[in-house]
């Protein structure tokens, strides 16, 4: 497993040939919730390997189980990165998503989240579901650190099964906290902002 995981992380620099950019943010081992936009299935796995060792050994990408669980090859790769792979489609009343993550990250774990729920199609971000905001209210302790991940989508472009190699850049911003009293809508709003901004930096 651990040779999978080493592996994961030199394909996914051949192949995004990433540069990381950490902007009124630095590289800790505190527990955290880093949320960016999607575009990609090799979203979770690039931001993951882009992150210092460390921080990538305390650290699990939340994905969706009906996609990495679809296959062994796939699964296999997902234990790999150490992925919460999270159903969307049966969803219990006593195991909602945000429970889960709560669960699995106990007091070690910082999570990386997709607000979006699915990947956008374009350049425009998506509306960011209620999960993050959840989350939040349930560990008000964690930082929230938005993150922009730019050029994957055209990595692995939707309907593709091999990777083109290309040049992209994760750029990680200030941590923020969801404020008391503050409105669902509000938050939502706020994060999306924080990440929408990082593109431009």
């Amino acid at each position: 497993m651990q040779l999978t995981s080493h592996a994961i992380v030199l394909l996914a620099k051949m192949f995004s040939g990433f540069t990381v950019r950490w902007v009124d943010c630095q590289p800790e081992t505190c527990q955290r919730v880093y949320f960016a936009n999607h575009t990609s299935h090799l979203d979770a796995a690039v931001l993951w390997s882009a992150l210092p060792r460390e921080i990538r050994a305390l650290t699990r990408p939340v994905a969706a189980k009906d996609y990495w669980d679809s296959s062994r090859f796939r699964r296999h790769i997902a234990e790999s990165f150490n992925a919460l792979l999270i159903d969307r489609k049966e969803i219990k009343v006593h195991q909602s998503p945000v429970q889960i993550m709560i669960r699995e990250m106990g007091d070690v774990y910082s999570l990386i989240v997709f607000p979006e729920g699915s990947r956008s199609s374009g350049d425009e971000m998506g509306t960011f579901k209620s999960g993050l905001y959840y989350l939040s209210k349930k560990r008000p302790d964690l930082e929230l650190v938005p993150v922009y991940i730019d050029n994957v989508n055209r990595i692995l472009p939707r309907g593709e099964f091999l990777p083109v190699p290309l040049l992209s850049c994760i750029t990680i911003g200030a941590p923020m906290w969801l404020e008391a009293g503050e409105p669902k809508h509000d938050f939502l709003a706020r994060a999306r902002d924080a990440v929408r901004a990082l593109k431009d930096k």
